[in-house]
């Protein structure tokens, strides 16, 4: 069943899915042993869950909700399971590509002029080995969109400096229970960041539209 899903979703683990059965999102049966026993169902079930964390940064709870949801209003055949994002902006992850900086620059539409004043000011950070993940890419192009205007990286330092203020903020929270001895602590935190995150995402958005508005002329 992981070889199904690894596929598409190369981080999963048997620890993830367990995690997932124990909050509710799928209920394999079991054999008269006690072994799982996945159907095409759990299988579907468990895709839309890790497609919506991925894709949406939901958080299991909305996930369920959905799932709930979507469960009530079926009869008969089930119908196909699509992820709703939430009321809050979404937060992608990268997917971990290993992107050299010529790969970098191309997929960004930047010049290395760009990219060095990017990385002198903290916006885009390559990896221990030297390599970009997508975010990056994202990072860059979003930055290389402001210079159109008259934002330039070394506006962006406050940018840089609260993400990082409240990346540690969260880290905080999460560590404990990340730190915790039982096979599902890993997931939790996963969850928990990924909600914090979203409703962090969410705070900041609101937040400077609240400011906008409030200091335009009336």
């Amino acid at each position: 069943m992981l070889d199904r899903l690894r596929g598409e979703f190369p981080d999963v683990t048997i620890s993830k899915i367990r995690f997932l059965e124990s909050e509710g999102l799928i209920s394999p049966a079991r054999s008269a042993s006690g072994y799982r026993q996945f159907s095409s169902e759990d299988l579907e079930r468990l895709r839309f869950v890790l497609a919506a964390q991925r894709d949406h940064y939901l958080p299991l709870k909305v996930i369920k909700q959905q799932l709930d949801e979507r469960d009530i209003r079926t009869s008969g055949e089930p119908r196909p399971l699509v992820a709703v994002p939430s009321g809050a902006p979404e937060v992608p992850t990268s997917n971990k590509v290993r992107l050299t900086r010529e790969d970098l620059l191309a997929e960004a539409e930047i010049d290395g002029a760009m990219l060095a004043s990017l990385e002198q000011y903290g916006i885009v950070r390559p990896g221990a080995a030297g390599f970009y993940d997508t975010d990056a890419v994202e990072l860059a192009r979003t930055a290389s969109a402001l210079t159109e205007f008259g934002i330039e990286p070394r506006h962006l330092r406050a940018f840089r400096a609260a993400a990082d203020r409240e990346t540690g903020l969260l880290q905080q929270i999460v560590g404990p229970v990340a730190r915790q001895r039982d096979p599902d602590a890993a997931a939790r935190a996963e969850d928990l960041l990924r909600e914090m995150a979203g409703l962090s995402v969410r705070l900041h958005a609101l937040l400077i539209r609240v400011g906008l508005r409030e200091g335009l002329p009336r």
